[in-house]
């Protein structure tokens, strides 16, 4: 079974960022960040690309998938 890791909420708190802050910034819920955050949501290509920029860390930093 493939398994997916998020680093986002590592990153987000490194920014002093909220979960709504982060949200407002790439144009989503903040319940869907939190979903991202517990790796129970796998973002698209568009948002994972989003969150990285927001973030200024690497996609492959944020998000691990092994599929």
């Amino acid at each position: 079974m493939a398994s997916f890791q998020s680093h986002v909420k590592k990153y987000r708190l490194l920014k002093d960022m909220t979960q709504d802050e982060l949200a407002t910034a790439v144009g989503i819920r903040r319940e869907t960040i939190g979903r991202l955050e517990q790796a129970k949501y796998n973002p698209s290509l568009e948002l994972a690309v989003n969150i990285s920029r927001v973030l200024d860390v690497p996609i492959e930093t944020l998000f691990e998938f092994d599929g």
